[in-house]
């Protein structure tokens, strides 16, 4: 009886889930559609260790998260990452091999490599010594260390005052150890006092067996590691923190925690070739953490961080170069980590003859928020210009933009505007210059604008992995206010010592919060760049060639203009400048429009060919013609019963304070109790009869009785259940993905409850997204320009827009009206809109068709819109509105979607063949693909954490198929969804032949003893049959004999996500009982006998598929249409879309849901397990979604059922 209902719905009303996809569909997902993770764009967060090798020309970084990266000349790049969470705290290249040693905060050693397979080099990790972890002693650990010149060595200080020597061929200790207690009988006995930890390790310039000892206290020892003897020792009173040798090793630099440093002789250790030197003395100063001390033709260059004046500049982050009289402090934003000194010494391979001088000719310093090299050849010791690795939070990112395919004429103008701005940049060619680049250059240029919290865009070059930064717009220009002032202690005459310098683009201070960019959108055909900001300020700009003088007009719109009890409470709108003002060339300015209330710009949207924008906010809308300058249309979307804009109403003067109080407290009772009764409430909503009252919902629709039901039953014909909001979670139910057909009553989980969200959250009024559509609005035939307004409660306002004829543009105006409503049952916010043809193509953007850069839209009708909420996406019909398609997220899987992006994707091997589909990000971090229209998911990928709150909010979808996010606050993670759009670092590193040792042979292993298998026991008959199915079986027999593990197993992951095709249910129960008797016989022997009984039992199940069939599916979505001549408000949209209903459409709409109903109150009637049995039901399987039970024991339910 059952199935014959079921086949009655499915015939009539249709499916919900959709069919197994084809082979053919199968092997082109593979095509189309791969998750990875491409290369890194930025910073690296928080580094903790620097390195460079001189002969390859490579520079390696640590970081506090353990990651390393490996950079040489633009393009190549290397990352690897450490297993533990550990940081890196010391990096050493050795020479001419591509390898790295790393060592960690706890205490091990790691040896890295750069190897080749099929012409691609990676990092890799070849060996670890953890010997000095395992052991766990404090003395231990590894306080400094240094690798010998010829790289076979590593001598690494301990805090208990030894050295240990690790063989880097082998990566193991050698037996020889530098005890201190034999250091220090050498020294004379006024020194004989504990000198601590070992502090600094520096090696003789010339002599291998020689090198510098510095202990905490301020101790030196010249060692002798041949004859174990040492030669010189020398003492300062001060706390020693480095050691740097002279190019000659007769003469040595100490600097200590005084802000001092001195200079010794080798062959005289009684007093110091000179006395100890204070820079910035006399007053007390900082601590000079590192010192090095390079020759040059000219005068020796002297470079030391920190060292500063602690009363007046303890606070400054530093390093000073002095050369002759040359002294520059160079001042940075961000602490120091580390600093390296280029020479050409060093970068001389070993046929040339050596150096007389070390000639310096790069400073590299590395601070916690930048990287910065400064020129040291050329007069004033100008920065270069950093083609990877810049500071992407300058100031700290807002918003981004991604822009593919500019042209060419709007590049050129890019990087000639950014050319300009770059006048003080050093013009030698970047010094880190290793390996081999293999990447293909992009088809395509790309851009990725950043807006900042300072009110600065950034244009990044992103076709390529370095992504160099190609030009700056300031928005703080526009406006009146002392923005961006220079530094001023260079200037003033009472600071002019020290000579301090500022370097680096980092810069953590904004000069006004209300500045801050919140949306940017670019035209790359017509060159316009809109942007919104903080205060409400929308600013349209142009690009120019040539500096010019312009006047900007500012246009108040006020978007509350409607509501005369409105007070706003937030900061006041940022003054325009009067007059003309002086724009460098790039993006001028030509006109403003200034929002009122100056809340945050909360969606932008620009049309181009129209030249007409929309800005939205938390309070409305606005829509503004840029060519004539002037308002066309605002749109308050605030409830009428807030009078702030923030979510409270006004408080009335006749309410007494005490009254106000006792209201507040009863409803935090009332939220306690409501807590604390819900299972109550639940458990007695479960008992109630079917045929309760209909019930209302807040949209004004009635509710099918279903919808009384508890969260263990379907509440809606439509199929959706009621979840705890995001904000409250409860513990998540097991539930079946998506395509797991309906179960029985009182066990079945289908869909997760949704609860319908307040309509007078102080939030609902936001406008979350806004779009410019030429389609089919008013009727079928004829086509016009549209905006789609979507707010954060499920409201969505739709325009019709009359705009005048290009002859007659700039004399007639534009006008707008308000054409139709459409209102989601459960009020989710709105985060894309977009309308697509016949051919499943979204519209193109504008003048794209004019460019020829995309094809024309399909004109002809059958336009469908896709809108998509945080918890669904729906299709409807044009211009009837009617629903045609629907994908329920949250229902299914308990996530939110948070970023939303309409993505081409290519086929790998036929380039012909493309399509557009929807890529979105949810709250748990993970990426899906759902197709158009038929919004069938194609991909499901962990991505990210779903507690990496940053990251989630700043991702963004590219037009190919990429995307990128925020994995700290200075870098990007670029990834792909398409395998025929992967943009990573392809590189290669040439190394000499025999540079690198062979590796060890390993020991013989001993021959292992063959051990004879255990027989295992003959398996029963009954149970052979029923783990696999015989040759002669039917394919239909071989599926009923799968056990359920068997089938989650065989069946594709299409069919398990998309849907099942059959509604029954084949379950089989094998039951094996094992009986052992011992007998005991005459002459005293025991004989022990097994007996095994299998009991197969098989039984059919009817699986309804009730809450898959959605009947109501099209008709929970108010649509109001307000183009009815002579109608104020039109009654609600069914099943016709955007006209009213007659009283013959409506009855026929009546008798079909009352035939459901009793469909409906039919199935109930089939349901195997009592409602009342709900909350002692037995353990559900997940394969079968059935109660794991005997066969006996439910046929006797359903007997009596029947």
């Amino acid at each position: 009886m059952a199935a014959m209902f079921r086949k009655f719905l499915n015939q009539t009303f249709g499916r919900h889930h959709h069919p197994k996809e084809t082979e053919a569909r199968l092997r082109l997902q593979k095509e189309l559609f791969q998750f990875n993770k491409c290369s890194n764009h930025g910073f690296p967060y928080k580094p903790t260790a620097l390195a460079y090798d001189s002969k390859l020309k490579l520079l390696a970084i640590g970081t506090r998260s353990g990651a390393v990266r490996i950079y040489g000349t633009p393009g190549v790049e290397f990352t690897a990452q450490h297993g533990n969470d550990i940081s890196v705290t010391e990096l050493y290249f050795l020479p001419e091999q591509a390898r790295l040693v790393t060592l960690c905060s706890d205490n091990t050693l790691h040896l890295w490599e750069v190897n080749t397979a099929d012409g691609k080099s990676s990092l890799e990790e070849v060996n670890v010594f953890n010997q000095f972890a395992s052991e766990g002693s404090k003395l231990k650990t590894i306080s400094t260390s240094c690798l010998t010149a010829n790289g076979d060595q590593l001598l690494m200080g301990t805090e208990g005052g030894n050295i240990h020597i690790l063989d880097i061929k082998t990566f193991d200790l050698q037996e020889h150890i530098i005890y201190q207690d034999v250091v220090m009988q050498n020294v004379p006995d006024d020194f004989k006092v504990n000198p601590g930890a070992v502090e600094t390790i520096a090696q003789h310039p010339s002599d291998n067996n020689k090198f510098l000892i510095g202990y905490n206290r301020g101790l030196i020892v010249l060692w002798d590691n041949q004859d174990s003897n040492s030669d010189q020792t020398y003492n300062a009173t001060q706390q020693l923190e480095s050691v740097s040798w002279h190019m000659d090793g007769k003469q040595f630099m100490s600097s200590h925690a005084d802000g001092s440093y001195i200079i010794w002789s080798t062959d005289d250790s009684t007093k110091p070739k000179e006395q100890a030197t204070t820079p910035y003395g006399p007053f007390p100063c900082k601590v000079i953490n590192k010192i090095q001390w390079k020759t040059a033709k000219a005068d020796p260059v002297i470079i030391f961080s920190g060292g500063m004046p602690r009363a007046s500049y303890g606070d400054r982050h530093t390093v000073s170069v002095m050369q002759g009289n040359d002294h520059v402090v160079f001042d940075f934003t961000s602490k120091v980590i580390d600093y390296l000194v280029l020479t050409e010494a060093d970068e001389q391979t070993d046929d040339h003859e050596p150096a007389d001088y070390d000639t310096p000719h790069t400073l590299v310093v590395l601070a916690e928020e930048e990287l910065v090299l400064i020129d040291l050849e050329t007069s004033k010791w100008p920065t270069f210009r950093q083609p990877y690795l810049s500071s992407l939070h300058s100031s700290a990112i807002t918003t981004a933009q991604h822009v593919t395919n500019i042209p060419d004429s709007l590049w050129e103008k890019l990087v000639d505007a950014g050319k300009s701005q770059n006048n003080g940049f050093s013009a030698r060619d970047w010094p880190i210059g290793g390996g081999n680049n293999l990447a293909e250059a992009s088809a395509t240029k790309d851009l990725l604008i950043t807006g900042h919290e300072d009110g600065t865009l950034r244009f990044w070059d992103a076709s390529a992995t370095g992504m160099p930064l190609l030009y700056k717009l300031s928005t703080s220009t526009i406006f009146v206010g002392e923005f961006g002032g220079a530094d001023q202690s260079v200037n003033d005459g009472d600071e002019e010592w020290p000579p301090f310098r500022k370097v680096g683009t980092f810069d953590p201070y904004s000069d006004d919060p209300k500045l801050g960019i919140q949306k940017i959108s670019l035209c790359p055909l017509s060159e316009t760049l809109v942007v919104a900001g903080t205060a409400g300020q929308v600013i349209v700009t142009q690009m120019e060639r040539d500096d010019r003088d312009v006047e900007v007009k500012c246009v108040a719109v006020n978007v509350v203009s409607d509501r005369d009890n409105f007070v706003w409470k937030g900061h006041e709108a940022i003054p325009v400048k009067d007059g003309e003002v002086k724009f460098e060339a790039g993006f001028q300015p030509s006109v403003v429009m200034q929002l009122y209330p100056p809340a945050a710009c909360t969606a932008l949207t620009v049309h181009s060919e129209w030249q007409i924008l929309s800005a939205g906010t938390g309070h409305g809308l606005a829509l503004f013609d840029y060519l004539q300058k002037r308002e066309v249309l605002t749109k308050c979307t605030l409830n009428p019963n807030d009078l702030t804009g923030t979510g409270e109403s006004a408080m009335s003067r006749h309410k007494s304070f005490k009254k106000s109080l006792r209201e507040s407290f009863r409803r935090i009772r009332r939220r306690r109790s409501h807590g604390g009764h819900d299972n109550k409430k639940a458990k007695k909503e479960e008992q109630k009869p079917a045929e309760s009252p209909k019930k209302e919902t807040p949209s004004g629709e009635t509710k099918a009785p279903a919808a009384e039901a508890s969260a263990e039953t379907p509440a809606t014909a439509e199929g959706e259940t009621i979840t705890p909001t995001e904000e409250t979670p409860k513990k998540e139910e097991t539930t079946p993905t998506p395509t797991t057909p309906t179960q029985e009553a009182g066990t079945r989980t289908i869909e997760r409850q949704v609860e319908a969200r307040p309509v007078d959250d102080s939030m609902a009024s936001m406008v979350r997204t806004l779009y410019f559509s030429d389609t089919f609005l008013l009727n079928p035939t004829t086509h016009t320009p549209t905006l789609w307004a979507g707010t954060n409660a499920g409201m969505i306002y739709v325009y019709a827009i009359t705009v005048p004829a290009n002859d007659k543009r700039e004399s007639e105006e534009v006008s707008c009206q308000l054409a139709k409503e459409i209102h989601l049952k459960h009020h989710a916010p709105v985060l894309s809109i977009s309308v697509i043809d016949k051919n499943a193509c979204p519209l193109p953007e504008p003048l794209e068709v004019q460019h020829e850069r995309a094809k024309a839209p399909e004109m002809s009708g059958n336009h469908q819109l896709v809108i998509c909420s945080e918890e669904q996406f729906k299709i409807f019909a044009l211009p009837s509105l009617k629903a045609v398609g629907k994908e329920k997220v949250t229902a299914n899987e308990g996530s939110k979607i948070r970023k939303i992006g309409f993505c081409s994707f290519r086929s790998k091997s036929d380039e012909t063949y493309n399509e557009t589909d929807i890529a979105c990000l949810n709250n748990q971090g993970e990426l899906a693909i759902y197709t158009i229209p038929g919004l069938r998911r194609q991909l499901k990928s962990e991505c990210m954490k779903k507690e990496d709150i940053t990251g989630i909010g700043s991702c963004l979808f590219t037009k190919s198929g990429q995307g990128f996010y925020l994995i700290s606050s200075s870098e990007y993670q670029r990834f792909s969804l398409s395998p025929s759009a992967v943009t990573e670092s392809v590189c290669h590193i040439e190394l000499k032949e025999g540079m690198r040792p062979p590796p060890p042979e390993p020991e013989p292993e001993p021959e292992a003893v063959p051990v004879p298998e255990p027989e295992q026991p003959a398996q029963p008959e009954a149970e052979t049959e029923a783990a696999a199915p015989t040759t002669e079986e039917t394919p239909l027999q071989a599926e009923e004999t799968q056990t359920p593990a068997q089938e989650k197993t065989d069946k594709p992951d299409d069919e398990t996500e998309e849907g099942k095709e059959d509604t029954n249910e084949v379950s089989k129960t094998v039951i094996t009982e094992t009986t052992t008797t011992v007998t005991d016989s005459e002459e005293g022997n025991a004989t022990m006998e097994k007996t095994t009984t299998v009991v197969t039992t098989t039984e059919t199940h009817e699986t309804s598929q009730i809450s898959e069939i959605s009947v109501a599916d099209i008709t929970v979505d108010s649509v109001t249409d307000y183009t009815e001549k002579g109608a104020e408000v039109a009654a609600p949209v069914t099943e016709g879309g955007g006209e009213n209903i007659d009283d013959d459409t409506k009855a026929a709409q009546s008798e079909q849901t009352s035939e459901v109903t009793e469909t409906t109150e039919q199935l109930e009637e089939l349901k195997i397990t009592e409602e009342g049995d709900t909350e002692n039901q037995e353990p559900v399987s997940p394969t079968t979604s059935e109660p794991i039970s005997s066969g006996k024991k439910k046929n006797k339910k359903r007997k009596s059922k029947k």
